[in-house]
């Protein structure tokens, strides 16, 4: 099995598998003398991990990483950075059926199709599991971007769940609300609604799925490649290699289609391009979206395993890492552009 790396200049490489013995992350191009945050790392893998609600799947990980090269004294050196997550709470019984009949929305035929031989458990190296060691690497991109340019932030958040969405106005409010306090990063007075849906969808076995934003504030004018590594595709491909994605789009995207050019190219700063233009970012706010389907699990198979009814609010910090990896390759790969 290949493609299993991401990234260009900062590039990681993610391996294991959801009831195998660790997952990790092997990071090379990361520079010599960042600063390792600790806190921050364990703090990004808290905000992923399963079992922080009752809208999440009940298994309980502590995701304790384990560093195992690359970092010094707090620091890391310039050398392929490794870092594992060992598991604890496998309940590989759960799936035995499952390893001589399919689950429907699932990919443990087409897994098997392709490779013929597979781990059923836990769905295996498809599972979601698979996506802590996104956040590993994206918590050392963080602090690698920390360093080079510290005024760039990011916030994502849930815009829809199943049929609540966001207003517009609490669009404008996220950046002064802690989303991390709303059980299913809906940052609204309504969320206590959303979370009594996804509890009753849990307990019936029915999932949803819904939208989530991220926004890029302080951006520098010129990331990106003109060509085949745009800002704008590489940043879909990020997010749309993630599971159970199904659409992506940045600035006025679909809706764009019906405007005349003329109300859509009203001056050089429009939000109408997302912050990105001819592939590059204009150092204006970037705002992208991506719709998640339902959760595949369901009926019984959702009442037997540990499942999340909507994927959406655990999804949010891996696309917050994913962002931190993309910007952060893409600023080491600008330094190569000038001389």
């Amino acid at each position: 099995m290949s493609a299993n790396s991401f990234g260009q200049i900062f590039k990681i490489t993610t391996f294991g598998e959801s009831h195998g013995a660790a997952l990790g992350v092997v990071i090379e191009g990361c520079p010599a003398g960042v600063d390792f945050n600790l806190d921050l790392l364990l703090k990004n893998l808290a905000r992923r991990k399963p079992g922080q609600s009752s809208v999440t799947t009940s298994r309980q990980e502590d995701d304790i990483p384990e560093i195992l090269s690359g970092i010094y004294e707090n620091k890391t050196l310039g050398t392929p950075i490794c870092i594992i997550v060992k598991n604890q709470d496998q309940k590989s019984a759960d799936y035995n059926q499952i390893k001589t009949e399919a689950r429907i929305g699932h990919a443990d035929d087409t897994w098997k199709a392709k490779f013929g031989h597979v781990d059923h458990r836990g769905g295996g190296r498809a599972s979601g599991r698979e996506t802590l060691c996104r956040v590993i690497a994206g918590s050392i991109a963080q602090m690698l971007c920390q360093k080079l340019n510290p005024n760039i932030q990011l916030k994502g958040y849930a815009s829809q769940i199943s049929d609540f969405v966001l207003h517009d106005e609490e669009i404008k409010n996220v950046w002064n609300v802690d989303v991390d306090q709303f059980k299913t990063r809906f940052p609204s007075e309504r969320e206590q609604r959303v979370v009594e849906w996804l509890e009753k969808a849990k307990a019936q076995g029915e999932s949803y799925g819904g939208v989530a934003e991220v926004q890029i504030k302080n951006m520098p004018i010129g990331l990106g490649q003109p060509i085949f590594h745009k800002f704008k595709s590489d940043l879909a491909m990020a997010m749309m290699s993630l599971g159970a994605t199904s659409a992506f789009e940045f600035g006025d995207g679909f809706a764009s289609v019906i405007q005349k050019g003329t109300d859509f190219h009203t001056h050089m700063n429009s939000e109408s391009y997302g912050g990105i233009r001819g592939g590059l970012t204009t150092g204006d706010l970037i705002l992208f979206r991506v719709g998640f389907k339902p959760t595949s699990s369901i009926k019984d198979t959702a009442k037997k395993g540990r499942h999340d009814p909507c994927i959406v609010p655990r999804a949010i910090p891996v696309m917050e890492a994913m962002t931190w990896l993309l910007i952060a390759d893409h600023l080491l790969w600008s330094r190569l552009d000038k001389i």
